[in-house]
Formats: C-alpha cells, sequence, structure tokens
C-alpha cells in the first residue's frame, strides 16, 4: 500500500481499513494565513476537534488572521496530544500603567488588538521534531531539525539541531549526536527526499548508520 499523501486527512488506518480520528496530518486541516506546514507532520489528539476548521485553534489558540508573527512548522513531525504552539499575539500590552485588554472586550475592536501589540518573532519548528505529550511551545521559539522535547516541557528560546530537551523552562538534556554528524545529517537533508526514495529507505533513516545514509 503507498504511502499515505500529506494531504490525507487521517493517514492511519488499522489493518481493517478503519482510519483512526485522533491522528491528521496537519497540512490536511489547518488553513490559516499566518501557519505554514511541512508535509507529513502529524499531530495526535485523544479528543479531536468536532470539525476541520478548529484544528488551528486547537495547536496555537493565540494566532489569529490579524496576527504579525507566523507559526512555520517543517515537515516529518510528530506532535503528541496536548502540545501546545502560543505565539506572540498571545501577548498584553506591557507599554503603559494596566496590561488589561479591554479592546477584546470591544466587538468592533477585537480583531484589531493583535495588530497593536509589539512586533513578534516567528516561532519556528524544524524537521523531523518530535514533541511529547502536553509541551508548552512559547512565543518565539525555535526548534532545531530533528529535536526531541520530552513531555510537559515549556519550551522557549532557541534550541539546537538534534538536541533533547525536557523541563520548565527546557534546558537541553543531551544531544543526540556529534556536532560533526549533525552538520551531515543536516546536509544530507532526508526530509526534502521524494517520499518513494525515503520509503524505499526507511531503515536507513531510522536506523543508526550515518554513514550508510550519507552513501545513499
Amino acid at each position: 500500500m503507498p504511502f499515505p499523501s500529506p494531504d490525507t486527512r487521517h493517514p492511519v488506518r488499522l489493518p481493517d481499513g478503519t482510519e483512526l480520528p485522533i491522528n491528521v496530518f496537519l497540512k490536511a486541516v489547518i488553513d490559516h494565513p499566518r501557519i505554514e506546514v511541512g508535509d507529513y507532520t502529524y499531530y495526535s489528539d485523544f479528543d479531536p476537534p468536532a470539525n476541520v476548521s478548529g484544528w488551528a485553534a486547537r495547536i496555537a489558540p493565540y494566532i489569529f488572521p490579524s496576527s504579525s508573527e507566523r507559526l512555520r512548522i517543517g515537515k516529518f513531525g510528530q506532535f503528541a496530544h496536548g502540545t501546545r504552539f502560543v505565539t506572540a499575539s498571545a501577548n498584553h500590552r506591557m507599554d503603559g500603567i494596566s496590561t488589561y485588554p479591554f479592546a477584546i472586550h470591544d466587538p468592533e475592536r477585537i480583531f484589531s488588538y493583535p495588530s497593536s501589540l509589539p512586533q513578534g518573532r516567528d516561532t519556528v519548528i524544524g524537521h523531523d521534531v518530535w514533541i511529547g505529550m502536553n509541551s508548552l511551545i512559547l512565543p518565539g521559539a525555535r526548534i532545531g531539525n530533528g529535536v526531541i522535547v520530552s513531555s510537559g516541557s515549556v519550551v522557549s528560546g532557541t534550541i539546537p539541531d538534534y538536541a533533547i530537551v525536557g523541563g520548565n523552562r527546557a534546558q537541553v538534556l543531551r544531544m543526540r549526536f556529534a556536532e560533526a554528524d549533525i552538520a551531515r545529517l543536516n546536509a544530507i537533508a532526508w526530509w526534502d527526499w521524494p517520499i518513494d526514495k525515503i520509503i524505499v529507505h526507511e531503515a536507513l533513516i531510522t536506523g543508526g548508520d550515518i554513514d550508510a545514509l550519507a552513501r545513499v
């Protein structure tokens, strides 16, 4: 059976053909002007939104069409239940006496409020990133390729490629590979290969022999 298209809404099927509604390719369910999602990145949610339009708000509840920042997600991401991306539009103004967002209680001003906030950094998630259950990614975080985020982590700042992080605030627990090997993996960039080539070489991609993968 061919690998599912990245536009497949529910890519996980049981042997009897039953689709699992708790697992979605995000590219197939998110249509938002401020969110970019790469191919084959999936999200698992034990209580999925009732409508497909609810997925954007589920993963990033504070990014709006009028927001200045973007949420940019790479390919082949693996996001567990409860993962949330808190983007810059979740902030309140802090340049005055009160931080209270009066405008959001006025129907005529609610959608203009995000544009009154200071310019926020984009939140950027690299390729092949695994984010564990109930993790919180804070505004402007930059998570590198191949990063593993432990369950329940609160991630901010820049996380280097192929790090394992955990905690609140998340700290680098260890690196998955040596610096030279990380450079080689980024140069190989298997996530940019055609999907047929990826499937043929799945064992190498999920294995540990970087030399063999480089030869491919």
